[in-house]
């Protein structure tokens, strides 16, 4: 099993649509989602959190046009938990612009202090089929609670052959999604991760928008391709590993322990393990003293 990189890394998404040499692709991109049609990319603000770590990778890309601001993220595994998330994101970012100045605010005004519009996208291209849905906050309350606070999430399956529209209406999207598809192909059909990524990239039309950029940078490109690839099969490791130790040992804790010792071998990260365990990082790690 290979060890997952526990320095910060960029995902490919975020490296293509959260580049500021990319501007242009980025609003293509919130032109799409939004239904709007706005033509200058240095209407664009990027204001993704630099240290917003997830699974030890940052979050993927917050943009602010005029007073939308669009928070996105790019998933291969389909996650339940993205409300909680983009509720951290959305607090640290808002109040990021505040203390920054760049978004005027007065929080002790006596008057209401408009504040840029949330928009929560989740642009989900996994191998587990699912089709566009919303998340919401309240969905990890208890049944017949009442809560204060909801976040949802926009989830929209940008695979390959999926939300044509939305596909054809960003040309730099529908080659990310393209790119995606053939690399699948080419490992299914026993190619080398590092081998289906060149293979993909030079089947890339001639004319698409973004091979340049990746024909430029073919070695990062390969890099954040492999370690997400492995960071998708250790996880589904753990999980494999996890339920067969708590069937051969017939206790309710086997998950857990396997995801201790997996914690420990420095297979997966502590946040990576504590998050599937449905637990916080310090409850994590007293589970592993414990052991």
């Amino acid at each position: 099993m290979s060890e997952i990189n526990r320095e910060n890394k960029d995902r490919l998404f975020r490296f293509i649509f959260g580049n500021e040499e990319n501007k242009a692709w980025t609003l293509s991109l919130y032109n799409a989602v939004n239904g709007t049609s706005y033509q200058n990319p240095d209407d664009i603000m990027i204001t993704t959190i630099q240290d917003a770590l997830y699974m030890g990778m940052k979050d993927d890309i917050a943009i602010l046009v005029y007073a939308t601001m669009n928070m996105f993220e790019q998933q291969s595994t389909f996650n339940p938990n993205l409300p909680l998330r983009y509720l951290i994101y959305a607090g640290m970012i808002y109040s990021g612009l505040i203390e920054s100045g760049k978004w005027k605010i007065n929080l002790y005004s006596s008057k209401i202090q408009k504040l840029p519009v949330p928009k929560c996208v989740c642009f989900y291209n996994g191998i587990q089929e699912k089709d566009d849905m919303i998340l919401e906050l309240s969905s990890a309350f208890p049944e017949n609670s009442d809560p204060d606070i909801q976040v949802r999430v926009h989830m929209l399956n940008i695979n390959y052959g999926r939300n044509e529209t939305l596909l054809n209406a960003c040309a730099p999207l529908h080659d990310y999604s393209f790119l995606i598809y053939r690399i699948r192909i080419h490992q299914n059909a026993g190619m080398e991760i590092g081998d289906a990524v060149d293979l993909a990239v030079d089947e890339l039309s001639d004319d698409s928008v973004i091979k340049p950029f990746l024909i430029k940078n073919r070695a990062e490109v390969k890099r954040m391709c492999i370690t997400e690839y492995d960071e998708v099969k250790t996880m589904n490791m753990f999980r494999e590993e996890g339920r067969e130790e708590g069937y051969n040992e017939g206790r309710a804790d086997g998950q857990l322990q396997s995801l201790v010792s997996l914690a420990e071998k420095r297979y997966i990260t502590i946040e990576q393990a504590a998050e599937e365990a449905g637990m916080s990082v310090e409850d994590f790690l007293g589970k592993m003293k414990a052991k």
